[in-house]
């Protein structure tokens, strides 16, 4: 964590705790309990974990070792008494050898709507975490102490934790640095409340916006992934490749292994209809990366399958690929429930046992979230189906894993006031700074920043919308202690020197539960009515902001077959281009405001808007940053990390096709209706032609492209210079650009800056023929500017 936001974390929790020392029942500051088996030499911190690891498997049962291979999520109520608090007993009664993992501890029941059974509070999840370890520790044989996990996609995903943008938002800022505090952030927050393990980050490259978890990935693009994804795992497990976690870090869950995000037809967990070569080129390099360049304790697969082999159940993907070539080290753990999906859904296996042979095999080593295939691993091993080697090389995993969290010295809570200083000033103004960089401006015709107002005549501000006045946070959301809606961000902003009037226009689905499995679009009847109080409200108006776009429900993880979340279409819905055209008939100027989860196709809009500006979910402190943009006090800054498509005939449309890709079509455009890397900005910037190091290079060394950059608008802004490569000549096909760097700057009106950014040597490699990575002599065009389309080029030669 940032030296000066630890401090004032430090702080904020001293502060807390005198708060609440009075009023809160104290937690005691050394909750050390008595442990099984003290002596023994596993307990020695001083000892290599290798040693420690060996020691605690000679001493353990197959059935204690299978108990480490299992978890509880849903069925955790069995575990709890009436008051959903952890139960020793029932425990003891129900798991004898102990638990490997624990899902979610921050909620009450194991899933299901906080809406409906609100999560735990802090105290609550720091008393039942320690219960959790104490039962472990003292009622177990061995004490072996439980890995408990929480979703952190974009913050802890938990009651009264910091909410960020989205992560496709996060991907918007061209920021690693900042992708690396968010995630830090998050593992303190997790960390205070006893969770040693999150489910994140995803580097799934996304090429498909019919995918309704687009919204959870950083993009299309491999390297922004790559990047995105490495400071993320660093942000929240660590920096370099010491796989022994710090003081308020968690280990990372790097997911989905893979080609999860270009699923046949967009819909979730459909077939990967991609071949050896794509997967190598586009979607194995975020993965990779993160192996190669951090310490990342797991890998989850993905409920895909990929040529007829559920990724589940591919030795080729999680032993041979995963762990032979990229000498991956961690654990491998199941997505929730896909294990025994390979006998319901992939029908490859006869019964869930079946299914637990086939997943074992292939190198998974964990069952989440309840371990309903894996129980029956007693059951395989006794008729000989799997072998007790197998098992063995997996809780070696799973043990190493808890010897580098920790938690056999620590694994609990002693003192509540860092958990109670969640979601604080710190962590708000992070999240305020977080939103800020993510917004991106892909349209004005003049009309933004708007002024604010002065002492002169009161204007009327229109603010129109069904995404107006309701914080939107996205999946996986966590529950900050308060968010900032946009309409109460620009009241706050404007205070009363404008006339601030307000009117839905209309509804777009009935309920906006993420959770909730039906999702009903509002009744179009009565949302024209809506629409006609819209335009009253708006005809005086001398500006509308419209806040048009997503609910939860329009675009999110579409997990079963009753609770779906993937579309057809790319296009606003329910009445909600009614309503713009509506609008637009008034005459006045209009911006539009975006706020959803999967890229914004909205032809009507981009055409007749006088300003569009893309937020996504920009986290609990949206309304302030939104208004901040609009009236001028940020300048946007934020690049999109997708292609936007026009209409869905496009799809799939991403900006490194092929070349014999976008001939053309008939009665339609082959462009799209945003490119990859598009962003404006209030000022404007000149990037010069890029100059390299050197003119050539040799097989295995790289470049730096310096390009200088001058801001030569009136205005401070941001500018993400972008570096592209092409192969022009190769044996086979190469894309017609790729993304080999970038770096967001910032410049005051008038200064210059000289920009280096390195292109990597592996850069310049390709698949060959014989599926050999190799980099072949040759000319490659290097291109640098502001998007993948407003480019400048140089010729680069790789010599023999």
């Amino acid at each position: 964590m940032h030296t000066s936001l630890r401090a004032a974390l430090i702080a904020g929790a001293a502060l807390a705790a005198f708060t609440t020392q009075m009023s809160q029942p104290a937690i005691a500051q050394d909750v050390e309990t008595a442990r099984s088996m003290a002596d023994a030499p596993y307990w020695d911190a001083s000892l290599p974990v290798e040693r420690r690891v060996a020691d605690l498997m000679s001493r353990m049962t197959v059935e204690e070792k299978l108990a480490q291979m299992i978890s509880t999520w849903t069925t955790k109520g069995q575990v709890q008494d009436s008051a959903d608090f952890f139960d020793p007993a029932r425990a003891s009664r129900l798991y004898p050898d102990g638990i490997g993992f624990f899902a979610r501890p921050s909620d009450r029941t194991g899933g299901g709507s906080p809406r409906i059974v609100p999560p735990r509070s802090i105290e609550e999840s720091v008393r039942y975490s320690n219960a959790l370890q104490k039962w472990a520790r003292e009622d177990t044989r061995l004490g072996i102490p439980v890995l408990t996990h929480e979703e952190a996609l974009h913050g802890l995903a938990a009651q009264d934790a910091t909410s960020f943008p989205q992560a496709i938002g996060l991907a918007s800022t061209w920021d690693p640095d900042l992708v690396r505090e968010v995630n830090d952030h998050a593992a303190f927050e997790a960390r205070a409340r006893g969770v040693f393990q999150v489910l994140s980050p995803v580097v799934d490259v996304s090429r498909d916006p019919r995918w309704g978890r687009i919204e959870e990935t950083f993009g299309e693009d491999p390297f922004l992934v790559s990047e995105m994804g490495v400071a993320a795992v660093e942000g929240l497990q660590g920096v370099g490749k010491d796989p022994t976690l710090g003081e308020g870090q968690v280990l990372a869950t790097l997911k989905h292994m893979t080609g999860h995000g270009q699923p046949e037809s967009g819909t979730n967990i459909g077939p990967a209809q991609i071949s050896e070569r794509t997967l190598r080129e586009m979607f194995f390099p975020p993965f990779k990366e993160v192996v190669d360049r951090t310490a990342i304790a797991s890998v989850m697969a993905s409920y895909n399958e990929i040529d007829g082999i559920p990724s589940h159940s591919s030795r080729w993907l999680l032993d041979e690929v995963l762990r032979g070539e990229w000498g991956f080290r961690g654990s491998v753990v199941s997505d929730y429930s896909a294990i025994e999906e390979m006998a319901s859904r992939h029908k490859i296996a006869e019964d869930v046992p079946g299914t637990a042979e086939l997943a074992l095999d292939a190198g998974v080593d964990v069952d989440f979230p309840d371990g309903v295939a894996y129980r029956t691993l007693g059951q395989l091993l006794d008729e000989g189906r799997i072998t007790q080697q197998q098992i063995d090389r997996a809780v070696e995993r799973i043990l190493t894993m808890k010897f580098n969290a920790g938690l056999f010295e620590d694994p609990f809570v002693g003192d509540m006031a860092p958990a109670l200083a969640s979601n604080t000033e710190q962590g708000v103004a992070l999240a305020r700074r977080a939103a800020e960089k993510s917004l991106i401006l892909l349209k004005n015709d003049g009309i933004l920043p708007l002024a604010v107002p002065g002492d002169g005549p009161r204007p009327t501000i229109a603010v129109i919308g069904p995404n107006a006045d309701v914080a939107r946070l996205g999946g996986y959301y966590g529950i900050p202690r308060d968010t900032v809606t946009p309409l109460e961000g620009i009241r706050e902003l404007v205070g009363d020197s404008a006339e601030i009037v307000h009117a839905p226009g209309v509804r777009i689905t009935l309920n906006d539960d993420w959770w909730a499995d039906e999702v009903e679009l509002a009744d179009p009847d009565e949302n024209r009515r809506l629409i006609a109080q819209a335009v009253e409200a708006a005809r005086d108006a001398d500006t509308i902001l419209l806040f048009v776009g997503d609910t939860e429900q329009t675009s999110r993880e579409g997990w079963a077959d009753a609770h779906l979340g993937d579309r057809t279409g790319l296009d606003l819905v329910g009445e909600q281009n009614e309503l713009f055209e509506a609008l637009r008939a008034l005459g006045k100027p209009i911006v539009a405001v975006l706020v959803n989860g999967r890229p914004p196709s909205y032809p009507a809009l981009a055409e007749g808007a006088d300003a569009i500006l893309e937020t996504w979910y920009a986290g609990e402190q949206q309304g302030h940053a939104i208004a901040d943009a609009l009236f001028g006090r940020i300048n946007p800054g934020g690049k999109l990390p997708v292609t936007v498509a026009r209409d869905v005939g496009q799809v799939p449309n991403f900006y490194n096709y092929k070349p014999s890709a976008r001939r053309g079509y008939l009665f339609s455009d082959v462009t799209p209706l945003y490119p990859f890397g598009f962003g404006l900005s209030y000022t404007d910037f000149a990037i010069g032609a890029p100059q390299l190091s050197s003119s050539a290079i040799r097989p295995g060394q790289g470049v730096t492209v310096r390009v200088p950059v001058r801001n030569t608008g009136a205005l401070a802004g941001d500018e993400v210079v972008q570096v592209y490569l092409r192969d022009d000549v190769s044996t086979v096909t190469r894309p017609v650009k790729e993304l080999a760097g970038f770096r967001r700057v910032t410049l005051a009106p008038g200064e210059e800056t000289l920009v280096d950014i390195p292109i990597r040597a592996d850069a310049f490699a390709l698949w060959n023929r014989d599926m050999k990575r190799v980099v072949e002599p040759g000319e490659f065009t290097i291109m640098v500017g502001s998007s993948s389309q407003d480019l400048q080029e140089t010729k680069l030669t790789v010599s023999q």
